[in-house]
């Protein structure tokens, strides 16, 4: 049994960091504090996604149908791969058509004494004959945990609420309280949305690090099972456009280090010959320091556009 704890935090203060996601390292160091010793060297997190409270359908893959209500604040059940991504695609696709999607799905930005921070909520005005004048969108965190040791998770509630993430936390920034928490059993999810397909891509969800230096973490090249020849830009497009897109990184503690990372967001094609277990590995993420939430990867079959939308436009 492998077990994941998924975790969804309120952003209540500004957050001083980068608006699209919290490093797992950042999100290990606010509960590191508050665990037993054992627990901080089993613990493995992920990075945490941010997502609006808002009105959502299901995606097509997702194992729901249809109309959900409001999403973003709470986690919906889990019974399929492509359930655990619901909320860690950064464009946030579950949002309405019907609604200023992009609008919804961007952070406000705010000063505070010189340093810029992204705002725990947004305002949107509202056609004049409703009763209100402007409406409020709340920020979420949607993360989650992973022990290969039984016994670790799930984590209590008093661990996990009103911890701080991002920079000046002294001043108060980045204090988020504990929404919605479920546990997960991968080797129990439905993975048959990945069988029986003649070719499947790679997505990088987080960023893959390929050389740190930190002591003691090992440099490595990318996986041989990436066709980088594939790299969601379509097979026409010039070899130099093909490369993948490099991101240096830092891993802050004590001492910050920096790391070379292939950045996430793209996609690779996939050489291997077992997706469904690469699907797994992906989920608990790869390569040095995976613990701390780097090197997660999502499986696609090839013939599955990741941005339906494209094919409504054409």
């Amino acid at each position: 049994m492998t077990t994941i704890q998924q975790l969804v935090f309120e952003l209540t203060t500004p957050y001083a960091g980068r608006p699209y996601h919290v490093s797992g390292n950042a999100l290990f160091q606010a509960i590191a504090a508050d665990v037993d010793d054992r627990t901080r060297r089993e613990l493995q997190v992920s990075h945490a996604m941010f997502a609006p409270s808002e009105y959502g359908s299901y995606p097509s893959e997702h194992s729901q149908d249809g109309y959900a209500g409001k999403l973003g604040g709470s986690l919906p059940p889990v019974e399929s791969y492509e359930d655990l991504f619901l909320f860690r695609d950064a464009a946030q696709r579950w949002l309405l058509p019907s609604r200023p999607r992009d609008a919804q799905n961007t952070m406000d930005r705010q000063s505070h004494g010189g340093r810029l921070t992204v705002a725990p909520e947004s305002f949107f005005g509202v056609p004049e004959h409703q009763r209100n004048s402007k409406r409020r969108v709340e920020w979420y965190v949607h993360a989650y945990l992973h022990s290969e040791r039984e016994g670790v998770l799930p984590l209590d509630e008093s661990v996990l609420n009103r911890i701080q993430l991002g920079g000046a936390r002294n001043y108060g920034l980045g204090e988020v309280s504990l929404a919605d928490s479920q546990v997960v059993d991968l080797d129990a999810l439905s993975f048959d949305g990945l069988r029986g397909h003649d070719a499947y891509t790679i997505e990088l969800v987080t960023p893959y690090v390929l050389q740190s230096e930190k002591p003691g973490a090992d440099s490595q090249s990318m996986p041989w099972w990436w066709d980088t020849s594939v790299t969601g830009m379509g097979s026409d497009a010039p070899a130099r456009d093909r490369r993948l897109r490099r991101r240096e990184e830092r891993l802050v503690g004590e001492t910050a280090y920096e790391l070379a990372t292939v950045d996430h967001g793209q996609l690779v094609g996939y050489a291997g010959d077992d997706p469904v277990q690469t699907a797994k590995n992906g989920v608990l993420r790869l390569g040095t320091h995976a613990r701390f939430g780097f090197g997660e990867l999502r499986v696609r079959p090839a013939s599955h556009d990741r941005v339906p939308e494209r094919g409504e436009v054409a």
